[in-house]
């Protein structure tokens, strides 16, 4: 009898790779339009001049998936102008990785190994087919606008020396493919690595109870996370005034807030400077703490000092913490000592704290002067936001570790009950 197993192994030119890969790439990027649509006409970009929005969403569609946007300015022969904007949209990006990310891995189930072969020719489709896409976001996402002074005279000093002070966008085409392409692949690589049914290459598979149980629960930590945030924002957006501008948080930047909160609650710190009328959705607290540390690190102690109820993220990092410990031990097999629960989980906090750091960073600057003396009133402004690394990824690895040697022995009684290896007791366990 002859066997078909070798040609059911779909490669890099099968026509069901890549059908499964443009099934990856429309959810992901449908999610992400869709997220930043809604976070932007939340936010009243909905009412922008000359038919911006579509472009203005193709732009944090880009920034949401690693791409980098150049924001510019000009006033004429009279006037200069400097802009930055170094911002990821968080919830954009977690849309359409969680999209694309689960229609990557729906083929790839019920088994313990696949050939690397076989995941390369499902990753090669994925990837140029997400590039592609990437590409016309980044061709889409360019406008220039006009800008108000709000100063009449200088408003007209600016149409007699036209001097009219216009801003604008443009996505930088080579470093997005080049940080879109990074992007694409730290994701597929992040898919492999938390689900437990998606198959690995024969040599890695004595891999999986070090990676996959400390991975996954700490993918959940930082879910659990967001999932507290969607319901605190919808709370305030339904209790309190600016319903728009709190769903704009919500839809645009949740995970920037709640990822950070995280860090603060197991003691990390980070150093932050607001100047200016210029910043970002943020909650009353967040942007008065900021414009009080003027580059000097902030941790949660300089939030409890304005609001005591700021405490309540130290309980909340310790109480998840310790879920997630007690979770990763209890999807390792039961032969896994409590200290190597938490070597595991120290290790993934430890990289995930990092990843925060990198991705929740916030450089944005935007100034405008004519003649080259002074700012504008209204169109100067600075909003910087960078971690503490060494303090906040030292203590993500401390806390990781705590949790997993503490989760591993909380983890012994129900390993116990549901026998030797994981599977209940009185059965065989097996792969």
């Amino acid at each position: 009898m002859v066997s078909q197993t070798p040609r059911a192994a779909p490669t890099g030119g099968s026509a069901r790779a890549w059908r499964d890969a443009l099934a990856t790439v429309v959810a992901g990027f449908a999610a992400m339009t869709v997220v930043a649509a809604a976070g932007l006409a939340c936010a009243g970009a909905g009412d922008l001049p000359e038919g911006a929005f579509p472009h203005v969403v193709a732009a944090v569609v880009v920034m949401a998936a690693g791409g980098a946007v150049e924001v510019s300015g000009d006033a004429g022969p009279l006037a200069g102008a400097e802009a930055t904007l170094e911002v990821l949209p968080l919830s954009v990006s977690l849309a359409g990785a969680l999209a694309a990310g689960y229609f990557f891995l729906r083929p790839l189930h019920n088994r313990a190994v696949a050939r690397p072969r076989e995941l390369l020719g499902r990753a090669v489709p994925s990837v140029v087919l997400w590039l592609l896409a990437l590409l016309g976001s980044a061709l889409l996402a360019r406008q220039d606008f006009g800008v108000s002074t709000g100063d009449p005279a200088v408003a007209v000093i600016g149409e007699l020396l036209d001097a009219a002070p216009t801003v604008g966008f443009r996505a930088d085409v080579p470093a997005t493919l080049l940080f879109g392409l990074l992007w694409i692949l730290g994701l597929l690589l992040i898919a492999l690595l938390v689900s437990r049914r998606a198959p690995l290459p024969a040599g890695l598979v004595r891999f999986h109870t070090a990676v996959r149980p400390a991975a996954f629960a700490t993918l959940l930590l930082l879910l659990s996370y967001v999932v507290i945030g969607v319901v605190v924002g919808l709370v305030a957006a339904a209790t309190q005034g600016d319903a728009g501008r709190t769903l704009a948080v919500v839809l645009l930047g949740l995970p920037n807030l709640v990822w950070i909160a995280l860090t603060l609650g197991f003691g990390g710190s980070w150093e932050a400077r607001v100047e200016g009328a210029f910043g970002l959705p943020m909650p009353q607290l967040l942007d008065e703490v900021l414009r009080d540390a003027d580059g000097a690190p902030v941790d949660v102690a300089s939030f409890a000092a304005r609001d005591p109820r700021a405490w309540w993220m130290v309980v909340a990092a310790a109480v998840l913490l310790l879920a997630t410990g007690v979770l990763a031990a209890v999807r390792s097999p039961a032969h896994v000592r409590p200290w190597q629960h938490a070597l595991h989980l120290g290790a993934a906090l430890a990289l995930a704290t990092l990843a925060v750091c990198l991705l929740c960073r916030v450089q944005a600057a935007y100034g405008l002067s004519l003649l080259g003396i002074g700012e504008v009133e209204g169109l100067g402004g600075e909003l910087v936001l960078d971690p503490v690394l060494w303090r906040t990824v030292g203590l993500g690895l401390l806390w990781g570790a705590v949790a997993g040697f503490l989760g591993g022995l909380l983890a012994r009684p129900l390993h116990r009950r549901r026998g030797p290896a994981g599977a209940p007791a009185g059965t065989a366990a097996h792969g």
